[in-house]
């Protein structure tokens, strides 16, 4: 049987200086170390042990390690001794490692601790164990530090974010109030243009009108008025086109989708591009009006704007979905393409202004590759799809 430390008692000198140099061994190491029987009782610690228990080596040797150490949880409660982890493992033969504990001091304070016990067994039996711990006071401190310090960060992350959050969202209404503010300016300048300008102009034309009667005979003066009355069918011409960029009528009188169409009908006029068109609205959706459809309208023009100013396409397929829980538009072309980088730099100002209209009022806009190949072997690029998801309420 392996002697214990405090078994030693030989008479020998050899004896006297094995359980020297043992001793010398133990009390070198910074990590206290102490051995128990199958009772529990200590039967050796050495020094730096003894000294983390705040007590002298002689006032530990022969008594209950777990009463004197081990015996409460780290708040206070009762920890049974049939529950602790060194005496049910080497009873087992087994060994255990645990660094979630605490041990007591003898003035009744405890410190945390990481200890390991390894069972002695002698002749297949096991006699008792040697347990091994060491004070984690300044590592679980340095854990407690950084844990709060990790804390603190994610609240000062936190608050940042909701910050930002609250200053995107102040940014977003006053980007929306913009708008709202340019439409009403638009649709004022639009109404005084139509009152007074084409007022003026039908009474102009009126007038030239009158004159031309009366001046049959006078051949010069009646080409005179003729040329005049062209000019001023030019400018109330002019001057339609103008109410039109700035409020389409067709918006207010008839709603979103006839204005869609309407804006379909002039870009092709003007683009002279083979147009696949799509409107698939479902009987019982609402159609949204207010702000949501000027702003609805005003990406619709966007896209097609793109598309004739930059795509250099040669077909173009346009879709209009709209459902009770959504407005969806898509204009795909098969031009040249548009780099990610030109669509997110800082002075992407429309690509910007689009988004921005659609997330005030919930919505996405997708920019990705085409996904149509050109008809009859036409010609094309890698293309652009641009495509609008606007949700909608049950009514808009």
């Amino acid at each position: 049987m392996m002697p214990l430390i405090s078994d030693v008692h030989s008479t020998g000198s050899d004896s006297d200086l094995l359980r020297d140099k043992l001793t010398l061994l133990l009390d070198s190491t910074g990590e206290g170390i102490y051995g128990i029987d199958l009772d529990g009782r200590c039967t050796f610690i050495n020094r730096a042990g003894a000294d983390m228990l705040g007590y002298r080596v002689e006032q530990v040797l022969g008594k209950n390690m777990h009463d004197l150490a081990h015996h409460s949880h780290e708040h206070g409660g009762h920890y049974p001794e049939e529950a602790c982890p060194i005496l049910m493992a080497f009873r087992k033969g087994e060994s255990c490692r645990v660094d979630q504990e605490v041990f007591w001091r003898a003035d009744g304070t405890s410190f945390p601790v990481e200890y390991s016990s390894y069972q002695i067994v002698d002749g297949g039996q096991v006699r008792g164990a040697v347990i091994t711990f060491s004070d984690i006071s300044k590592r679980r401190l340095a854990e407690e530090q950084l844990q709060r310090a990790k804390a603190e960060l994610e609240l000062r992350v936190a608050e940042r974010t909701r910050e930002l959050s609250a200053a995107l969202r102040q940014v977003r209404q006053l980007s929306a109030h913009a708008h709202s503010v340019r439409e009403d300016e638009r649709t004022r300048i639009a109404r005084e243009i139509h009152d007074e300008l084409g007022s003026l102009l039908v009474a102009l034309k009126l007038d030239v009108n009158w004159m031309a009667k009366r001046v049959d005979d006078r051949e010069p003066v009646a080409r005179k008025c003729e040329a005049m009355n062209r000019l001023i069918e030019t400018a109330v011409d002019n001057v339609g086109r103008i109410i039109t960029d700035l409020r389409p009528s067709i918006l207010d009188h008839q709603g979103l989708i006839a204005a869609l169409e309407w804006q379909v009908q002039e870009f092709s006029e003007a683009t002279e591009l083979p147009c696949e068109v799509e409107f698939d609205i479902a009987p019982e959706a609402f159609v949204p009006d207010g702000a949501k459809a000027t702003a609805a309208f005003r990406i619709f023009q966007e896209m097609l704007s793109n598309v004739a100013r930059h795509a250099q396409a040669t077909q173009v397929r346009i879709a209009v979905r709209l459902t009770p829980a959504e407005l969806a538009m898509e204009v795909e072309d098969n031009g040249v393409g548009a780099a990610r980088d030109a669509l997110e730099a800082s002075t992407s100002y429309g690509v910007m202004g689009m988004r921005e209209r659609a997330l005030h009022f919930g919505g996405a806009l997708v920019i990705a590759g085409a996904r149509f190949a050109p008809d009859d072997g036409a010609r094309g690029g890698p293309g652009t799809l641009v495509c609008l998801r606007l949700p909608l309420s049950s009514r808009n």
